[in-house]
C-alpha cells in the first residue's frame, strides 16, 4: 500500500485539530523546523502543505511570525 505523503499527513493532521477544537482560532501552529521533525521530511512538503492549508482557508501565513489558525469568520 503506497505511503500518504507528507503534505497531506500535515493537512489532515492540522484540519483534524482544528475541528476537534485543539487547535483554535488565533493558535500559532509549530514552525517548519518543529514540523520538519515531528514529520520527518524535508522542508518542502511541510511549506507546501502550510500554503494549501492557507489557500483553502484553514489558516494564514505571516511571513517571519508564523502560521496561525484563522477564526469562523475568516479571521
Amino acid at each position: 500500500m503506497p505511503r500518504t505523503p507528507v503534505y497531506e499527513q500535515v493537512i489532515a493532521d492540522v484540519v483534524a485539530a482544528i475541528e476537534a477544537g485543539t487547535l483554535k482560532p488565533g493558535d500559532k501552529l509549530p514552525s517548519i523546523a518543529e514540523l520538519r521533525e515531528r514529520y520527518e521530511s524535508s522542508a518542502w512538503p511541510i511549506r507546501y502543505a502550510l500554503r494549501i492549508l492557507d489557500e483553502r482557508g484553514w489558516i494564514e501565513t505571516h511571513q517571519g511570525k508564523g502560521s496561525f489558525v484563522k477564526g469562523k469568520d475568516g479571521t
